[in-house]
C-alpha cells in the first residue's frame, strides 16, 4: 500500500499528464485541508469573517484584529503513518494589519527502501510541508484584501524539490445583513527545483475562487456556496482510450460520450451549511460534487463527496471536529484545537 502511495506520489509530483483532470502539476499535497472546520466543509471554506485564524489562513482578506493571539493545531487522523498537520498564530502589526504565520505539513509514515535486486538497504521518511505568512488589511468598513506567501519543500527518499507560491484575495462583508463575498486566487507560484533536478519545472496547482455566503437572520443555519476551478472550465476526465462504437442493430456510429454543459458547469460548484445551534456548539455539512463523480466507486457511489463535522466553542479554546469522505474505500478524520492566548493571560 505504501509502495504505491509512494508511486503515486512521484508521478503526480514530477510528470505532466495530458488528458486526466488531475495528477498534472508540482506540489498537489498543497491543495489538502489543513483545519478541521474547512475539512468539513468540503475543504475549501473561504467566507466567514468570525476570528477564526484557520479560515484566515485559507483566506488571507478575512485576517483581522480579532485573531490576534490566536494559536491553532491541527491534525488528521490517517491510518498507515500517515500525519497530515498544521499550526497556525496570529498577531497584529500596528499601521500595517493582521499577520498569521503557519506551516503546514505531510509525514507519509517509514518506508521500507530497497535495490533494483530487492535487497534491504534500510528505511526513509517521505516529508513535505508549506512555511508562509499572510497579511489582512481592511480598506474600509465592509473591503478588506489580503495575500500570503509561501515556501514549499518535498523529500521523496533522496529526491527533493522546492518551490514558492502566492494568494492574493478580496473581501466585501457586510456585517449587519451577515452577508459576504470574496474571491481569491491561490497557488501562483513555480517550482525552483524539481526531484529530478534536470531544468524541468511542473506548473503549480493555480486555482481561481469565489464564494459567497449569508446567515439566516431567523434561523441557526449560514449557507455559503464556493465556485472553485474558475480557471479551468473543464474538470471532467476523458479517457483517451475511448473510441466510437457501431451499433450493432443500426450499424451506426456511437459517439464517445462526453460530459454535456450543465455537467461541466455544476461541478465548480461546492455547498456548504453550518448551523451554530448555541454559541458553544456548531453541527457542519458540505458537499463537494466534483469529488463525489471523481472519487465514488461506480457501484457503491456511498457518501463519497459530502463531509461532516462539530464545533465546541469556549472562551478560551475551540475543538473542532472533520469527517471528510473520498469514498467508501478512503476518508479523513481531522481535529484542530485553537487557542485564545489574550484570553489565557487575564
Amino acid at each position: 500500500m505504501r509502495n504505491a502511495l509512494l508511486l503515486a506520489m512521484l508521478i503526480a509530483t514530477s510528470m505532466q499528464t495530458i488528458g486526466q483532470s488531475g495528477g498534472g502539476y508540482a506540489f498537489p499535497f498543497i491543495d489538502l485541508p489543513y483545519g478541521a472546520r474547512s475539512a468539513a466543509l468540503t475543504g475549501d471554506y473561504i467566507s466567514v469573517k468570525d476570528g477564526d485564524i484557520n479560515i484566515g489562513v485559507n483566506n488571507p482578506s478575512l485576517l483581522y484584529t480579532a485573531m490576534t493571539g490566536k494559536v491553532s493545531l491541527s491534525q488528521s487522523l490517517i491510518t498507515g503513518g500517515i500525519n497530515i498537520g498544521m499550526t497556525s498564530f496570529g498577531f497584529d502589526v500596528r499601521k500595517l494589519g493582521t499577520i498569521s504565520t503557519y506551516v503546514k505539513y505531510v509525514n507519509y509514515g517509514k518506508f521500507q527502501r530497497a535495490s533494483i535486486n530487492g535487497i534491504d538497504e534500510g528505511t526513509f521518511r517521505p516529508f513535505e510541508m508549506v512555511t508562509g505568512a499572510g497579511i489582512g488589511r481592511k480598506l474600509n468598513e465592509r473591503l478588506s484584501i489580503g495575500g500570503n506567501l509561501n515556501v514549499i519543500f518535498s523529500q521523496l527518499e533522496a529526491y527533493t524539490s522546492l518551490g514558492a507560491s502566492i494568494d492574493f484575495s478580496g473581501t466585501y462583508y457586510d456585517k449587519d445583513k451577515q452577508f459576504l463575498v470574496t474571491a481569491m486566487a491561490k497557488h501562483i507560484g513555480v517550482q525552483f527545483k524539481s526531484f529530478a533536478n534536470n531544468g524541468n519545472r511542473g506548473s503549480l496547482p493555480t486555482e481561481i475562487q469565489a464564494a459567497v455566503s449569508y446567515k439566516l437572520p431567523h434561523a441557526p443555519f449560514r449557507l455559503s456556496l464556493l465556485a472553485h476551478h474558475l480557471n479551468n472550465w473543464d474538470l471532467t476526465y476523458n479517457d483517451p482510450s475511448l473510441v466510437p462504437t457501431i451499433d450493432a442493430l443500426t450499424g451506426d456510429t456511437v459517439p464517445v460520450p462526453r460530459a454535456s454543459f450543465g455537467e461541466k458547469l455544476a461541478r465548480h460548484f461546492s455547498y456548504q451549511i453550518e448551523a451554530p445551534i448555541s454559541e458553544k456548539f456548531h453541527l457542519r455539512v458540505g458537499f463537494d460534487y466534483n469529488r463525489r463523480k471523481t472519487l465514488a466507486l461506480e457501484q457503491r457511489p456511498g457518501a463519497a463527496g459530502f463531509s461532516f463535522g462539530t464545533g465546541l466553542y469556549f472562551r478560551r479554546f475551540n475543538l473542532d471536529y472533520a469527517f471528510l469522505v473520498y469514498s467508501v474505500a478512503g476518508f479523513n478524520h481531522q481535529i484542530t484545537l485553537s487557542i485564545n492566548t489574550r484570553e489565557w493571560r487575564r
